[in-house]
């Protein structure tokens, strides 16, 4: 089973530059997506042969998930189950037959770690979540999950510590989670690989490969023998994040 993970920066401007062909390029069984920044009402979506599952913030042109599937999920869960954690649209679970496929949008900590307080409290409730529903079935992470963990996943490591994204108080939560029975599974499968999955579109980040790696799958380590291929899919375009992608032997 092939899953495509991809932050678009915007679903109707991704469409705009043929979302369809790339659709039809991955050939995936499941397709998350991140920060769609529409309501579902406000996009007429075509893609033949996937169900279609949104779940919108409350403000119009803000964040959002959604996932695209071949295979009709078991059950479909919008948010975490916190009242104000869940207003963003940022947490989509769909559940199959094998496991769970959660897709997360991270909340961004912003300049000056000003909403760091709120990102510690989602990554917090997203790992309660996870290890809950481990204890039926194994779990799949995917999403811009906004932070680099370590200093291979970031270009500029040096000049970055303690920015957004790379601060030891995000890094150590997703240690934290890691810890507590998960597998970030492109860096198991590559353990020295330096790939990126975001680049700013400032300063010719991207031609000069100046990334972060953010965009991640995890899964739960009941699901470890199912690991196929993890990858970063960094040759397709169309936003500022390019999709990524685990393939799961069922």
């Amino acid at each position: 089973m092939k899953l495509i993970s991809w932050n678009v920066n915007g679903l109707r401007a991704v469409v705009k530059k043929d979302f369809q062909s790339i659709v039809d390029q991955l050939d995936a069984d499941v397709i998350s997506i991140q920060e769609t920044k529409l309501h579902q009402d406000q996009i007429d979506l075509e893609l033949p042969g996937y169900h279609q599952y949104f779940y919108d913030a409350e403000r119009k042109g803000y964040s959002g998930t959604a996932i695209f599937t071949r295979e009709e999920p078991i059950n479909v869960t919008r948010g975490l189950g916190i009242d104000e954690l869940d207003t963003e649209g940022r947490t989509l679970t769909l559940e199959f037959p094998k496991f769970y496929l959660i897709d997360s949008y991270s909340p961004n900590s912003q300049q000056e770690l000003k909403r760091l307080d709120f990102r510690m409290q989602y990554d917090d409730a997203l790992r309660g979540y996870m290890q809950r529903l481990s204890e039926d079935k194994p779990v799949v992470l995917c999403g811009d999950l906004n932070v680099a963990h370590e200093e291979i996943d970031i270009k500029n490591d040096k000049t970055n510590h303690k920015n957004p994204g790379f601060s030891d108080e995000e890094r150590n939560k997703f240690s934290e989670l890691l810890d507590s029975g998960f597998i970030d599974t492109f860096r198991y499968m590559h353990l020295d690989e330096v790939k990126y999955s975001w680049w700013s579109y400032r300063f010719n980040a991207r031609k000069n490969n100046a990334g972060w790696r953010i965009d991640y799958f995890v899964i739960s380590n009941n699901g470890k023998d199912m690991i196929s291929k993890a990858d970063i899919l960094n040759d397709i375009f169309g936003s500022d994040h390019c999709p990524i992608e685990l393939d799961l032997n069922l």
